[in-house]
């Protein structure tokens, strides 16, 4: 007698629940692959731009020339971005200090204490686009096995249960339906382990560009300050 086993006689035989956790791990597995196409083709083209901007930046004679080929490039990528932040703060602290107005909240302290912030804030923007995603990814990493582990122990037990209405316990009887609910667990680790090493991989990229642009956020407020 042919006996049809597999992950489509599982899915035949499954019901509601069993099916709305596959649907979910579908979900799951759909938005880490989405996350990890996106964010790597932007940080390799991120990458590609801040390169090339801190070549124009350091071989530029003076900062009006940076600001020349800002204004001609726009800001396209995080370190461009701090130097726009950089540049406007100036010009918003020098337009305060010098307008009939009376000066706000925002334009309170000395400019160097105002330049301070505006390149803090520049640098909390880019570290919130960067981490675009990184919860998702630590939530699918974490909690992906476990909703693999339920959909195997709610399969078992529909299986035994169906075992035990018909009355046959042999081997060749168990292993089948046992085997066919072990899938979920297989589906849970495969949608756990892409997510988990694309956390950790734009993770460390993450620190690696923050590290860098603090690093340059020094130089550029030094620059800056001393006109």
């Amino acid at each position: 007698m042919e006996t049809t086993l597999g992950f489509g006689h599982f899915l035949a035989n499954s019901d509601g629940i069993a099916r709305f956790i596959l649907a979910l791990m579908l979900i799951m597995s759909v938005g880490t692959w989405y996350l990890i196409v996106t964010k790597g083709i932007q940080a390799i083209r991120a990458q590609k731009k801040s390169a090339e901007f801190l070549t124009a930046f350091w071989a530029a004679p003076s900062l009006d020339a940076v600001a020349r080929h800002l204004h001609q490039t726009g800001v396209t990528e995080a370190f461009s971005h701090l130097v726009h932040h950089g540049f406007t703060a100036i010009e918003q602290h020098k337009a305060g200090r010098d307008g009939h107005k009376g000066r706000g909240l925002v334009d309170a302290g000395t400019p160097d204490e105002f330049l301070t912030r505006a390149l803090k804030r520049a640098i909390a923007q880019d570290k919130s686009r960067l981490e675009y995603g990184q919860t998702f990814l630590a939530t699918v990493a974490s909690s992906a096995p476990f909703v693999g582990l339920f959909g195997t122990v709610w399969g078992i037990y529909h299986a035994l249960m169906a075992i035990g209405m018909s009355g046959q316990g042999t081997l060749d009887k168990v292993a089948g339906p046992v085997g066919e609910a072990l899938i979920m667990t297989a589906i849970g680790l495969a949608v756990a382990i892409p997510a988990a090493v694309a956390y950790n991989a734009f993770a460390r990229a993450n620190r690696n560009t923050l590290a860098e642009l603090n690093s340059f956020a020094h130089d550029l407020f030094n620059f800056l300050a001393t006109g």
